[in-house]
């Protein structure tokens, strides 16, 4: 087994009695749940190279950093117009600076009835026995060091509660805005629950940014845990756009029952080194999940997306779209896997990465997966990696457009398959502004378009 050095052990540690000592009033299932994962990171270290699951994605970078483990925030220092890029208009929006809420900076008035939308902190000292009720029961620790990590070391974050049979009409924002101080890197380990009871209907958007949208490293370290009940919906987006010197190593753990429906697009153009963790468990008939992602990047960036979705139950169906543009000496990873379980016939799965290689000095490793063990399914999986086709500039060209805007067309239309399957107008404005905006001559491809 590999494991971080003494030293490495020994400042988690050390952070993890600091922040202990003022948690007196925490439930203690939690506190005992704490323990074990500190113990467990201890056992565990950072993971390697030397771990199949990690052997193309290097995070001794994070490992080596001296990142304060324990950031006031300074959210007085963050303005509205310091988010005004970030903000949508009609929604609701809960604002973290560092991993810490500000109230002052969120806008939660208005909130429907039989809908909790809060801090995790505050919904622990509130009602602790509706958010242990699934935390830490979804997204396990034991094999998993930024798991165990976030568990023990997490100081807030957000819960959310839909009743049965509440719809709500607008989205919930989440804003993390990590703030470089210029000091250590700070680091934030935020928890999110979000929980959808019967026939309820939410929409989540994440959003995960630096102060300014200036360069500065910090570390984030998000664990997110998402129950989906009975004919429940939830529609979910995660924006990452964290500089280009930024750490950011994010689990997502979706469990759903029957007939439950569950959407999520997750975009990534920031961070240095990313790495996404999503597992999804189908554990009711009639479910359906679509984890859909499109990721650019350039530079020296990284980008690891490792996806498994479990068919527990029959008569589900998942779809997986991810697709990547690399320019630069970008790496990304896309390791996929579908498991369907004994029993779990009439399984509709597909799951598909493909990827855009802009740079001969760009690479991308794919990797999806099926694992069956029922005969009455069906499954596909496939993968794909080139670069622009010569022909289609060719004709672009051959109609009086430049080469340039006519490779940048191309690589629009490329994420446009993405994009235009977001739901929320804001969002989706905000991602095609992005790509004109990143795409060499991209006033011609918003003209065209």
């Amino acid at each position: 087994m590999t494991t971080a050095t003494a030293i490495e052990h020994d400042v988690y540690a050390a952070a993890f009695e600091r922040l202990a000592a003022g948690r007196q009033t925490e439930p203690g299932e939690l506190a005992e749940l704490r323990r074990r994962a500190m113990e467990r990171f201890g056992a565990l270290g950072f993971p390697t190279k030397r771990l199949e699951e990690w052997r193309s994605t290097d995070v001794s970078p994070v490992a080596r950093t001296e990142f304060d483990l324990d950031p006031s925030g300074d959210a007085a220092a963050v303005t509205a117009a310091d988010l005004e890029r970030l903000s949508y208009g009609d929604v609701y929006e809960m604002v973290f600076v560092n991993g810490r809420f500000s109230p002052e900076l969120s806008r939660l008035e208005g909130l429907p009835d039989g809908v909790t939308v809060t801090n995790l902190a505050r919904a622990l000292e509130d009602s602790p026995e509706r958010v242990m009720a699934h935390l830490g029961h979804h997204a396990k620790f034991e094999d998993h060091a930024f798991v165990a990590l976030n568990t023990a070391l997490f100081t807030d974050g957000v819960f959310i509660h839909a009743a049965r049979g509440v719809v709500m009409e607008k989205p919930i924002h989440l804003i993390h805005v990590g703030r470089p101080s210029g000091g250590a890197a700070p680091a934030s380990f935020p928890r999110y629950l979000f929980v959808a009871e019967e026939s309820s209907q939410l929409t989540i958007v994440e959003q995960y940014a630096t102060h300014g949208g200036s360069e500065g490293a910090h570390f984030t370290c998000p664990v997110t845990e998402v129950v989906v009940g009975d004919n429940a919906v939830i529609d979910h987006y995660k924006l990452q756009r964290e500089s280009t010197e930024a750490f950011h190593l994010a689990t997502f753990q979706l469990y759903q029952t029957r007939d439950a429906n569950f959407s999520s697009h997750a975009i990534t153009w920031g961070g240095a080194i990313v790495r996404n963790d999503v597992n999804a468990i189908l554990d009711g008939e009639g479910g359906e999940t679509t984890l859909n992602g499109l990721y650019m990047v350039e530079g020296t960036q990284l980008v690891d997306n490792h996806m498994r979705v479990e068919h527990a139950k029959p008569h589900c169906d998942s779809h997986e779209l991810f697709k990547g543009i690399l320019e630069g000496k970008a790496r990304t990873v896309f390791s996929g896997r579908i498991f369907v379980h004994e029993g779990a016939q009439k399984t509709d799965a597909k799951q598909t990465n493909r990827n855009l290689l802009l740079s001969p000095d760009a690479v991308a490793n794919s990797n999806p997966q099926l694992e069956i063990f029922a005969d009455d399914v069906r499954c596909t999986h496939g993968s794909t990696i080139g670069q622009l086709d010569d022909l289609a500039v060719f004709y672009l060209r051959s109609r009086g457009i430049g080469e340039e805007a006519a490779k940048s067309l191309l690589t629009y239309a490329f994420a446009a398959d993405i994009v235009g399957r977001i739901k929320v107008a804001e969002v989706r404005r905000d991602l095609e502004e992005f790509l004109f905006r990143r795409l060499p001559r991209g006033e011609v491809v918003r003209q065209a378009v």
